[in-house]
């Protein structure tokens, strides 16, 4: 069994990867939603983000419609990858339980 992936592992930044590996490869979530979907204030969202985009798991696409600005992510190929080794980390650990303990 191979470890965690400490840059996904922390429990904001494994909400934005489920989020997006939940799109189509193509598609990419807008950061209003993922807001939503993690709970955190702007800044620490902003701070995820960039730690996720440093490590190549993420995409973040920066415009604007109109006067208002626009931030969307989407996943990377190598994302996806980690996220799901990571997936496979957490299920061997459940499956390793006892089944007593499930």
């Amino acid at each position: 069994m191979s470890g965690p992936d400490e840059i996904i592992h922390q429990s904001v930044r494994l909400k934005i990867m489920a989020a997006l590996n939940a799109l189509p490869a193509s598609e990419a979530a807008d950061f209003s939603q993922l807001r939503a979907i993690t709970g955190a204030t702007d800044g620490n969202l902003g701070a995820h983000l960039n730690t996720l985009e440093s490590a190549g798991y993420i995409d973040v696409t920066k415009e604007f419609v109109g006067k208002k600005p626009r931030t969307s992510v989407a996943l990377t190929r190598t994302g996806r990858k980690a996220f799901a080794a990571h997936v496979a980390y957490l299920r061997d650990i459940i499956d390793a339980a006892p089944t007593s303990e499930r």
